[in-house]
């Protein structure tokens, strides 16, 4: 006789999110044997952010900022997690659609897996491993939420609270002297063939115990095996050259030191981060090679130990990322140490036509950089280290690319790996089908950081100040007005070179009352920033940056 469930709907939902929390932690420590990139939750995000549109893009940096990536791995295990629930209650009466319901999950997880530009034959193997550990886990689940107790003779069965259930017309009752009840399925009683079977709340809630205890060691476990332990410690094993170029020092005047600037030099730990990489590539530099090819004479193939026989050069450049607003975060001042790209380029003999660098990270992520910009002399290196130490691995550990005057889309490829050289009308890269521009120079931006946004102050004297930049061009003034009143020049702090930001400030006699102030930047050309706005996309923002205070 087929079995009939009535296990309750919140014991079927809660038996199928405990087991989409196992399929996931199983899968991740699976992951993290294989590549934290085959981790499916990885795998589908990225997908996701391949196929999202480039206003939601947009809109996901500007409303949550480098946390973008952890709010939308969170909204996948949202999503997972409802999908599982629902998997369980309908389970709960047909076991079957809930192994169903988890094949489908692992069809979605092992295509987003597969279509990676990176994926290897062993890539699925989490997805199907986790799927086939949460399978098991729901039909464990719900045959741990029944019981069945048989007591009596001749086939009699005693259900829960001492009632006696029978079936196909045997007697019930204490005595077997009453009249057969009519047969009812209570909310609590399962009968199959002659036996009661009876919802079991301990043992499911024992069961689900269980199930949370193995899906969270598999997440931590899988954390610490796909941690970058192993990077690091290479990462602490490299010993920087001395450059053969050293940047110029940095004059005394670089840093006005006023509180809440940010200061000429940016820290490792403050420096602003967004790329598509959901998982940060963990490359071992003994492992990491760079190939140059495409339209050249002698593709070549670097090591991390032939880089860095190279003559190296060091310089301060800033950088800037396309999807900044005006007055954002995303910009940030650092010192690099390199081999010029233009010197490793030039040994593999540059074809004539050629007009393009496709630069591919180990991520699979590609960018295209004019080459004419890299060749011209300034400071593009394949870098190899951050402020005095190894590039930080969120930062392209071991090599990135940097490039003064190009936004980081068409320029700044972290944990870099391939080169080709070719042609715009051959070649596009990441971000150019998603509606942004083919080519990226960096246009001249002015922001303030002091006063705060909204902030207040006190009547009387106060600095306003902030940070401009105009990479390889340079800068030339910065103007300050307060209430569309007459444009002040500010002072500017002194600057070792054109590729990097400068500081300014201005003094300020403030009154009683909310102020707009406003600033702009001019640039070593003449050229003055535009009073209209633009958006990110699709090659940088633009307008004046403009904050509203209060003064008592």
């Amino acid at each position: 006789m087929q079995r009939k469930t009535t296990v309750p709907a919140w014991a079927g939902a809660l038996a199928g999110l405990v087991s989409g929390g196992v399929a996931l932690g199983v899968a991740q420590l699976v992951a993290a044997l294989v590549g934290p990139t085959t981790f499916p939750v990885v795998a589908v995000g990225d997908a996701t952010v391949d196929l999202t549109p480039a206003p939601v893009k947009d809109f996901a940096i500007r409303a949550f900022g480098e946390n973008d990536k952890a709010v939308l791995v969170g909204g996948v295990l949202v999503v997972l997690a409802a999908v599982a629930a629902v998997i369980g209650l309908v389970a709960r009466r047909r076991v079957w659609i809930g192994y169903l319901g988890f094949a489908l999950f692992g069809v979605v997880g092992v295509l987003a897996v597969v279509t990676r530009p990176d994926a290897g034959a062993f890539d699925v193997v989490p997805t199907v491993v986790g799927v086939a550990a949460g399978a098991w886990a729901l039909g464990w689940l719900l045959r741990r939420a029944v019981a069945g107790e048989t007591t009596g003779v001749s086939g009699e069965t005693t259900g829960v609270s001492g009632e006696a259930t029978g079936v196909s017309g045997e007697a019930t009752g204490v005595s077997g002297g009453a009249e057969p009840e009519p047969e009812v399925e209570r909310p609590a009683v399962m009968r199959a063939g002659g036996e009661a079977l009876t919802f079991d709340r301990r043992r499911l809630l024992t069961g689900v115990a269980g199930g949370v205890v193995v899906a969270g060691a598999g997440a931590v476990l899988g954390q610490q095996l796909g941690s970058r332990r192993t990077v690091d410690a290479a990462r602490g094993g490299v010993t920087l050259p001395s450059p053969a170029v050293a940047a110029k020092p940095i004059p005394a005047g670089a840093d006005l030191r006023i509180g809440g600037l940010s200061p000429f030099i940016t820290p490792n730990k403050d420096f602003y981060r967004v790329d598509t990489a959901l998982v940060v590539p963990q490359v071992d530099p003994a492992d990491w090679t760079l190939r140059i090819h495409g339209l050249v004479d002698r593709p070549v193939e670097l090591t991390f130990a032939d880089l860095l026989k190279l003559p190296l050069t060091e310089a301060d450049v800033t950088l800037t990322c396309v999807s900044n607003e005006v007055g954002g975060p995303y910009a940030g001042n650092a010192r690099w140490l390199g081999a010029r790209m233009a010197d490793v380029l030039r040994s593999a003999g540059l074809r004539s036509g050629a007009d393009m660098l496709l630069s591919t990270s180990a991520d699979g992520f590609t960018c295209g950089t004019p080459l004419d910009v890299v060749m011209d002399g300034r400071d593009a290196l394949f870098a190899v280290a951050m402020n005095g130490e190894a590039l930080p691995v969120d930062h392209g550990f071991p090599v990135r690319q940097v490039v003064p005057g190009l936004y980081g889309y068409v320029s700044a490829t972290k944990w870099v790996v391939d080169v080709k050289v070719t042609r715009f009308d051959q070649d596009e890269a990441y971000w150019t089908p998603r509606g942004w521009s083919a080519k990226g120079p960096i246009k001249t931006q002015s922001r303030i950081d002091v006063p705060k946004p909204g902030g207040s102050l006190k009547a009387g004297s106060a600095t306003i100040a902030g940070v401009a930049w105009a990479q390889h061009t340079g800068l030339d003034a910065v103007e300050v007005r307060v209430d569309r009143g007459q444009w002040r020049q500010a002072k500017l702090a002194e600057v070792p070179g054109p590729d990097t930001w400068r500081q300014w400030s201005i003094d300020w006699a403030a009154t009683p009352g909310e102020h707009t102030i406003e600033v702009r930047a001019t640039d070593a050309a003449g050229r003055t920033q535009t009073e209209q706005p633009a958006p990110p996309a699709p090659d940088g923002a633009t307008g004046w940056h403009s904050i509203t205070v209060q003064v008592a």
